[in-house]
């Protein structure tokens, strides 16, 4: 009878075992993928995170860009109001090869580099833009070397010139006097004969004035 016992229990044992090794396996099974699970979640959002990094990162690069380009943007529209700024204020302004400047009157005055011109409002105007007198004027001093005398006629020896570039003296102060200022003249309509009564007088500053009655009363061209 005991042994009938012994051979009951050595079977249920072993049973036992069985059962148990089995349960072990099965849940050794079960980790591996929960493990597995867990290590593609973590790449999954490793990931997510550069795929934001990335991201991000092109959108500052192109935040940069826009930046640049909206400085250059404004730089360019900042220099260009400061040149209209500039050529409002001289009131002087140029189109291709010609310039022009606007009398008192705001009468417009075009005037083009080494052009020659003899009346009142173009001589202005040259000396006013290019701070200089039309290639058509030469001083007494080269007028006499061409032969001119100072009560001659000039076109005889130099047609196509007027006399111009002296200094002028201004020595009743009818013109307005300052410390460094100095005056030059020049004629106004001379075409030939003898020299009519009309100057332009021009300082080294910028003021340019006219006289019809040779030097007896002026007018403020600039």
């Amino acid at each position: 009878m005991k042994k009938f016992f012994a051979a009951i229990l050595t079977v249920f044992l072993s049973l036992g075992l069985l059962t148990a090794c089995g349960g072990g396996q099965q849940h050794g099974a079960s980790s591996a993928p929960a493990v597995q699970s867990v290590e593609r979640s973590d790449t999954g959002s490793a990931d997510k995170s550069k795929s934001r990094i990335r991201q991000n990162k092109i959108y500052t690069d192109s935040d940069a860009v826009q930046s640049s380009e909206n400085a250059n943007k404004g730089s360019t529209n900042k220099e260009k109001i400061s040149r209209q700024s500039y050529t409002g204020s001289t009131s002087v302004s140029q189109s291709g090869e010609q310039f022009s400047a606007k009398s008192p009157g705001n009468a417009e005055i075009r005037v083009e580099s080494d052009q020659a011109y003899t009346d009142k409002d173009h001589v202005a105007a040259y000396i006013h833009i290019y701070r200089k007198l039309p290639p058509n004027y030469i001083t007494k001093a080269e007028a006499r070397s061409l032969g001119w005398k100072d009560k001659g006629t000039l076109d005889q020896v130099a047609p196509g010139k007027s006399i111009g570039g002296d200094r002028f003296s201004n020595y009743e102060k009818i013109l307005p006097d300052a410390p460094g200022r100095s005056w030059k003249e020049c004629d106004i309509d001379y075409v030939r004969g003898n020299r009519n009564a009309k100057r332009i007088c021009f300082s080294n500053d910028g003021l340019i004035y006219y006289t019809s009655s040779h030097y007896q009363d002026f007018e403020k061209i600039y």
